[in-house]
């Protein structure tokens, strides 16, 4: 069989995109069923460092970010904010803020309300968190 122009025998893992299994073959398990997901872990790991942030302090999506990387090697604050806005509701989510200080959008009123309550710090317009005065770091 020839091959065309740029194209390698063996299907697409040879471009750095992983190669179909062929439909006869086992199921290939490198970690034990019972082992959490990597997704699962990222989330643990997020939701534990958000745990941590003391009442009347804020930290930004980027420091949770950093802390996480420092364990599990991976993650952005992007993923830290998906990460809290779909599984934070059992942890103090308002206390996370992005780098200006701004919680989020969707819930700004909430969390400023949770933030005045805690004594957290805010700026003089009382939109944002003074990090300068409330930043955490893990």
């Amino acid at each position: 069989m020839a091959s065309l122009p740029g194209h390698v025998a063996g299907g697409c893992h040879s471009r750095g995109m992983p190669s179909r299994p062929h439909p006869d073959a086992a199921p290939h398990h490198d970690a034990p069923l019972d082992a959490p997901t990597l997704a699962e872990e990222y989330l643990d790991e997020v939701l534990a460092v958000v745990e941590r942030v003391p009442a009347g302090r804020a930290t930004t999506y980027g420091i949770v970010a950093d802390a996480v990387a420092d364990v599990l090697g991976r993650g952005g604050p992007r993923q830290v904010g998906q990460v809290v806005a779909r599984a934070g509701s059992g942890v103090a989510w308002w206390r996370v803020v992005n780098a200006a200080g701004s919680p989020p959008a969707r819930h700004l009123d909430r969390a400023l309300t949770e933030l005045r309550a805690e004594g957290c710090p805010l700026t003089r317009d009382g939109r944002r968190v003074d990090l300068r005065r409330a930043v955490w770091l893990p």
